[in-house]
């Protein structure tokens, strides 16, 4: 069915530092699927510190991120679902030659990030009115691909990632009407090793999806749990240890062009946050279905 195609599509575009949930407020159908291909790209020259924003990334000016995702989400049955996630970083900065020889440090960072593999499972479908419910719980866990540094002073403002393991648990709530609306909530909680700090992580979505086209605007957080500021009392200089907090609102657009292949654009924007970059995001993917 297209609709569920098109559903399935737009759980993977995603920013970096912002990420949407991991996981789709949808299901697929048993031996049901997609591949999907994304581009993202995301860059900001303003810090959210604390007290207040500030212009310039330290030390590189401006910092953008390119990174290419792989996205997967199977059905091993109506009920149970599977995806994975695999991306690769590059992220640069804009630091001129005399700081460049003068620190060392280089302008650019790049390779694997995470692989993430997250379960679904659906725990009942209800209907309500004219729509149907569905509660979906979900596990999994990302961890680093590759030995990126996370700890090399002021050069790791362009590390990609945090090198961390988290194992992630979230709860899901998909309110779906036969007319095509539909909204989506999403509450979890990510625990989290090496020093980075524990996060609460939420996320509300609402659109359309039609048989031609899907289309939806989301309102994601995360709050750290714990952690240090950049640059406050208590920071050494290991920045995976900081509190990251942020609001991001964004949307997407889904449309399939061929029996088996569909495209989408994004784009989402950091609303507010505590030790992030004032990242502005798009992305553009590919999707085949089976």
């Amino acid at each position: 069915m297209k609709t569920k195609i098109i559903l399935l599509a737009l759980g993977m575009f995603s920013l970096h530092v912002t990420a949407q949930s991991p996981v789709s407020g949808f299901m697929q159908n048993s031996g049901e699927g997609a591949v999907s291909l994304s581009y993202n790209y995301e860059s900001f020259d303003k810090v959210l510190l604390v007290p207040s924003e500030i212009d310039g990334v330290p030390v590189f000016n401006e910092k953008s991120l390119s990174s290419f995702n792989l996205y997967t989400e199977v059905g091993l049955s109506d009920r149970f679902n599977v995806t994975l996630s695999i991306p690769y970083i590059d992220a640069e900065g804009e630091a001129s030659q005399a700081v460049l020889d003068e620190t060392g440090f280089e302008n650019s960072r790049n390779g694997l990030q995470d692989l993430g593999i997250h379960l679904k499972y659906l725990v009942t479908s209800l209907e309500l009115g004219t729509g149907n419910l569905d509660l979906i719980g979900s596990v999994g866990i990302e961890t680093p691909l590759s030995d990126y540094e996370v700890d090399e002073g002021l050069q790791s403002i362009l590390a990609i990632g945090n090198g961390s393991t988290r194992f992630n648990t979230i709860g899901i709530a998909t309110y779906k009407l036969q007319n095509g609306l539909f909204a989506t909530g999403q509450f979890g909680y990510s625990i989290r090793n090496n020093d980075v700090p524990n996060a609460l992580l939420s996320q509300l979505k609402v659109g359309y999806a039609g048989e031609n086209i899907y289309g939806d605007v989301y309102l994601g957080s995360q709050k750290s749990t714990s952690g240090v500021d950049i640059l406050g009392e208590g920071f050494t200089g290991f920045f995976p240890a900081a509190e990251v907090s942020y609001t991001i609102l964004g949307a997407n657009i889904y449309v399939p062009f061929a029996d088996k292949l569909g495209a989408s654009v994004g784009v989402g924007q950091i609303l507010a946050g505590r030790n992030i970059g004032k990242a502005t995001g798009y992305s553009a993917g590919l999707t085949y279905s089976f």
